[in-house]
């Protein structure tokens, strides 16, 4: 999916990947990938991949892609996410909501003095869409559903719209509509247009 998703990036943007294996392939001609490495045998030399998103973010980038966040460096992609640099990620769980639930839960293992009273609303303001996908009995992923995030919090929980959902087997135009529908004006996409009303 992130693949999929690299390949509508515009052609003359920066992009930063930082990856555990490298599996991204994105076709674009500034495209810098990241690799994590494992220590040796000693024990030292190794970079992981939170140090990797903070190396991508001194590299001037248009975008930034993490092929998958499972620990603190999902706190150092909100921080910049919500400095306004575009990016992607991937995240493993069992729904669009759980994902961002889990979003609100991993940055607390970057350490003591972070704490969701930072990181929930972070979440909030700094995610656009959610898309999940499933695999199937059939061996095929497809996109179960795809949620707008649109900034609010209540009682501690983000808030999600549906923007697609599956109903009998179909993914179906729900209610939901993205936010910050400015940004997607300035990367040429009418989202009225795409969409519909909302």
């Amino acid at each position: 999916m992130l693949n999929c998703l690299a390949a509508a990036i515009p052609p003359r943007s920066r992009v930063i990947t930082c990856e555990e294996v490298f599996e991204l392939k994105v076709p674009l001609r500034d495209c810098v990938g990241l690799q994590c490495r494992q220590p040796g045998l000693e024990g030292t030399g190794e970079i992981p991949l939170r140090r990797l998103v903070k190396e991508a973010l001194r590299m001037r980038p248009d975008r930034v892609v993490v092929g998958e966040v499972r620990q603190e460096e999902s706190l150092d992609l909100l921080i910049a996410l919500n400095s306004g640099l575009p990016g992607m990620a991937s995240v493993h769980a069992n729904s669009a909501r759980d994902a961002v639930a889990k979003m609100c839960t991993l940055p607390l293992l970057a350490g003591e003095n972070v704490n969701s009273r930072f990181v929930v609303p972070t979440v909030a303001s700094s995610v656009d869409l959610v898309v999940h996908v499933a695999l199937d009995r059939d061996g095929r992923r497809r996109v179960r559903e795809v949620v707008a995030v649109p900034g609010r919090v209540e009682d501690g929980v983000v808030e999600v719209a549906d923007v697609f959902t599956t109903v009998a087997g179909d993914l179906v135009r729900a209610d939901g509509f993205p936010p910050h529908e400015d940004r997607f004006e300035r990367a040429g996409h009418d989202l009225r247009a795409l969409l519909g009303g909302g």
